[in-house]
């Protein structure tokens, strides 16, 4: 689970200094995560490995691949390795970054807040999905905890005695409800109650909910958020109770993407066979710490399909049957393949690099 990939971890480091990386253990101040490098000067290209799980599979009810993260991590390790072979004819920098714990807090964001992306030219990363897609969307999330406290009475002897907290909350969620009717088609919010009192005959004196707040980008997202505390603001004053919120996991950014890094990796998976390839970003989709890392650092996040008749989705339980399978060794073999040659032309071409800078710089002046 992740916070907790030690075995992953261990031995991707194990594997990467055995080849000659040169790898600096809990970085960001995390456990399990690293930062291997061979090479010198730029370009600096980075792989971003993750390992961590998901939980609940099984009878037994315990952590597995859903995500396919296992895959990820050999697909960038793979990519970084392969190119580290072809280090006397490549100038330039071959990194992979292990990050923690995508599905959860995600490790990404406090790598992006210390600065660990600033000295890089270009992110790669792959994951497994439905579609071969080089247009991938990830909302931006917001994960807030609110807590309402009132004063708890007998619910039938001493009524007027007791400030509701549970009113509090439903208000709160009658209000979201209004409000969905005037935000964009892109957003969403979600939540559940965590506590919502103890018996029926007592008033309750504390509630609490967790929300997840989505939309397409960033400065949308900041002013919906500021929507939903308000709505918890109001039915607080409405009910006399006390509220307090905070989020409980760390806010993910949507992912930005780049034609000329689009355009150059459909290249290079063509050459490897991958056909019918996704170039538009339609659809529903979740939210990934690496849409934080394509803010501060050109990113190309890049699906690709798995050859099955079954439908089924990452996360559903049947995809455990697919992550390690023949299919995705295929899939693993010609996602390195296109990783790497998407890479070495980034490496022996100054005026692709320039571009895909041009393009990032542009990007980051537009005002959502």
């Amino acid at each position: 689970m992740g916070c907790k990939e030690y075995k992953a971890c261990e031995y991707l480091i194990k594997n990467l200094k055995e080849n000659g990386f040169n790898v600096q253990r809990n970085y960001c101040g995390m456990e399990t995560a690293f930062r291997a490098e061979i090479g010198n000067g730029s370009p600096k290209i980075a792989f971003l490995a993750e390992y961590d799980a998901l939980p609940g599979y099984g009878k037994e009810k315990k952590p597995g691949h859903a995500c396919g993260h296992n895959w990820i991590a050999a697909a960038t390790y793979g990519s970084a390795l392969t190119l580290s072979k072809l280090l006397k004819k490549i100038n330039g920098t071959i990194i992979l970054i292990g990050t923690p714990a995508e599905e959860t807090v995600g490790g990404k964001v406090p790598m992006v807040e210390q600065g660990a992306f600033n000295d890089i030219d270009v992110v790669l990363q792959m994951h497994l999905e439905n579609e071969n897609n080089i247009a991938c969307k990830t909302l931006a999330i917001d994960c807030l905890k609110f807590q309402f406290r009132g004063k708890a009475a007998h619910a039938a002897a001493h009524p007027e005695e007791g400030i509701n907290a549970l009113d509090a909350l439903n208000l709160m969620f009658a209000g979201i409800g209004c409000l969905r009717q005037h935000i964009t088609p892109d957003a969403r919010i979600h939540g559940i109650i965590t506590a919502g009192g103890d018996a029926p005959n007592t008033i309750p004196d504390f509630t609490e909910a967790k929300f997840h707040i989505r939309a397409e980008n960033r400065n949308y997202l900041n002013s919906l958020t500021e929507k939903v505390i308000n709505i918890a603001k109001g039915a607080a004053l409405m009910t006399g109770t006390k509220l307090n919120y905070e989020k409980f996991e760390n806010s993910f950014d949507n992912l930005l993407n780049l034609k000329a890094l689009q355009n150059l990796m459909k290249k290079n998976l063509e050459e490897t066979g991958i056909k019918n390839i996704k170039t538009e970003g339609n659809g529903a989709t979740g939210s990934s710490d690496i849409g934080n890392v394509s803010q501060v650092c050109p990113t190309m996040y890049t699906e690709l399909a798995l050859n099955i008749d079954e439908i089924c989705h990452v996360h559903d339980e049947a995809f455990l049957k697919y992550v390690n399978s023949e299919e995705a060794y295929d899939k693993l073999h010609k996602g390195i393949k296109a990783m790497c040659g998407t890479a070495l032309e980034i490496f022996e071409n100054e005026k692709i690099l320039e571009e895909i800078k041009s393009e990032f710089k542009n990007h980051k002046k537009i005002k959502f």
